[in-house]
């Protein structure tokens, strides 16, 4: 089992944060990934709310991969599961929002997987930065989005 831990501080508040983790169709905005992939996502709330069990799909170049969500504590935690991969197996992650009594937020970001064997070790170091970049644009996404009175 691999695992990567990925951590980024800003000045936007979980509420601020909260509405880009649960709306897939955000996540091509302040993250890696390309495009989310509707006819390969299910469950997806029309109005941004993502439910537990949805399946959302994201493309990120050639490789589609999906995550469903897991369970939901609205404002503090999201976590997800490997829905299907062609590279990943028994991928688990998790998204905290910790607030810090300064109004700031640390975006905690961390998971589980196995790697299709023979990829371990550039998954490892894949998983690792492409995280970090996840945790990372959420955060600089969500400060601009709070500062200039946006709500997404």
């Amino acid at each position: 089992m691999q695992s990567y831990d990925a951590t980024a501080t800003t000045t936007a508040s979980p509420s601020d944060i909260w509405p880009l983790l649960v709306d897939a169709r955000t996540w091509p905005v302040w993250s890696i990934v390309d495009a989310l992939v509707t006819i390969r996502s299910s469950g997806l709330d029309p109005d941004g709310n993502d439910p537990v069990g949805a399946v959302r799909a994201f493309r990120t170049g050639r490789v589609v991969t999906g995550e469903r969500i897991t369970g939901l504590d609205v404002g503090n935690r999201l976590t997800y599961e490997d829905a299907f991969s062609p590279v990943l197996r028994n991928y688990s992650a998790v998204i905290d929002l910790v607030p810090a009594p300064d109004g700031r937020t640390t975006i905690h970001w961390y998971g589980t997987y196995n790697a299709r064997w023979g990829l371990g070790w550039l998954m490892q170091r894949t998983m690792k930065r492409a995280m970090q970049q996840m945790a990372d644009g959420l955060a600089a996404y969500a400060a601009v989005q709070s500062s200039s009175g946006k709500t997404v």
